[in-house]
């Protein structure tokens, strides 16, 4: 049974585009395209939201769970960190000496939460390092081990990764991508170094998403219980993955989410199950050969199901995914790295979770809609789908002056 426990939050928050769509000036400079196509307005209005409700509460619990012992892998997104120096230097601090804490580990984190992977991988190597460097410097902590826009995962990444020089990389780990065997160890692909921590979905989700359900079986779920559960998982450690903003956010404080996590490490120690950074389970069960895991070519995700189609599963996402190539290649023909910049932020996977929604129904067209932006809705759903075309479209017709 598993003594171990191996926690990772991401923060992220996207660089949402202005809806309806603006035309772009005949000979606008690159500097002054951003605000025909992101709304930086709604973007920190957002942001300050999610700061009350979230980071800041969330950051003193994880800082006085940590002085209790608990250990917490953290990623950050250069969307999040773009913003935060930005918006809310207190916050920033706050963030600093949560990190700089010895019982939390510096992961890294695709700087745009883009889909660049899909499109240029040898670009995609550049921009992750160049987003380790960033978070290197901004948090004065190192970094070895590494996550992937929505916990993306295939045979290329893998390999990209491995090129890069870090120790771990992590991965979804859904029955169709482990087959037979638990998530609940360290795995590597074929004969390569880098280890994979594989997210227990299950458990992960019973916080994640589960836990403020009033209709789920296991509601209302108590800290002395999921650490029961916890415990008696077989194999090494439980590698558990959430959103940053699960905490306050996705769950609200009068869910009970903020009591529930303060209790999590009392009741751990009760169990027996002893807290891990990420390097530290390295240490412990990767010095040893690592049992082999074969990796997909179709990529695998903690989003929705698990598979690209909860980003590309309807023809709105498709449209847009095809659009991102288009800007993407014309900001590469122009040669100026700010129009490429550009491209980043609208590469971001934001633009394709937001419309999931789109000819669907059920609990993950619901989540889309939940995080599609309030304020375009009274656009109408149809032209939430027409107007966000066109902000590509318009930023592709912008570069033709660049190319």
């Amino acid at each position: 049974m598993a003594e171990n426990l191996v926690i990772y939050c991401v923060v992220h928050q996207p660089r949402r585009i202005l809806l309806p769509a603006r035309v772009i000036p005949l000979g606008a400079k690159p500097r002054e395209m951003a605000a025909y196509l992101f709304d930086d307005a709604m973007n920190r209005r957002y942001f300050h939201k999610v700061a009350q409700w979230c980071y800041y509460p969330a950051v003193d619990m994880f800082l006085d769970m940590l002085e209790a012992g608990f250990k917490l892998g953290l990623g950050f997104s250069y969307s999040f960190l773009w913003q935060l120096r930005r918006w809310d230097r207190r916050l920033a601090e706050r963030f600093r000496r949560l990190v700089a804490h010895p019982n939390c580990e510096l992961v890294g984190v695709d700087p745009y939460h883009s889909f660049l992977f899909a499109l240029d991988i040898r670009l995609f190597q550049r921009e992750i390092l160049r987003g380790k460097a960033y978070a290197e410097e901004f948090f004065e902590k190192e970094i070895s081990v590494t996550d992937t826009t929505e916990m993306v995962m295939n045979n290329e990444v893998y390999y990209a990764l491995t090129q890069c020089g870090y120790r771990a990389a992590m991965l979804d780990g859904r029955p169709w991508v482990m087959e037979w065997r638990e998530p609940t160890h360290l795995y590597r692909h074929g004969e390569r170094p880098l280890a994979l921590f594989c997210r227990h979905h299950q458990l992960s989700d019973d916080v994640g998403y589960r836990f403020s359900d009033v209709t789920w079986e296991g509601y209302p779920l108590k800290a002395d219980t999921y650490a029961i559960h916890l415990r008696q998982t077989w194999g090494d450690f439980v590698f558990l993955g959430w959103d940053f903003e699960t905490f306050g956010e996705h769950h609200r404080a009068d869910s009970g989410i903020f009591e529930f996590m303060r209790a999590l490490p009392e009741h751990l120690t009760r169990r027996g199950v002893r807290c891990l950074t990420p390097s530290e389970a390295l240490t412990q069960f990767g010095s040893t050969h690592l049992p082999d895991l074969p990796l997909p070519e179709f990529g695998t995700t903690w989003a929705g199901s698990g598979g690209m189609e909860f980003f590309l599963g309807n023809a709105s996402q498709q449209a847009i995914f095809r659009l991102m190539h288009s800007v993407f290649h014309k900001a590469r023909l122009t040669g100026e790295r700010s129009l490429l910049e550009l491209a980043l932020w609208l590469l971001q996977s934001d633009n394709l979770h937001l419309i999931q929604w789109a000819g669907r129904w059920g609990s993950e067209a619901e989540v889309s809609a939940y995080f599609t932006p309030r304020e375009w809705w009274d656009l109408g759903a149809d032209r939430i789908l027409t107007e966000q075309q066109r902000v590509y479209t318009n930023f592709i017709r912008a570069m033709d002056a660049y190319a």
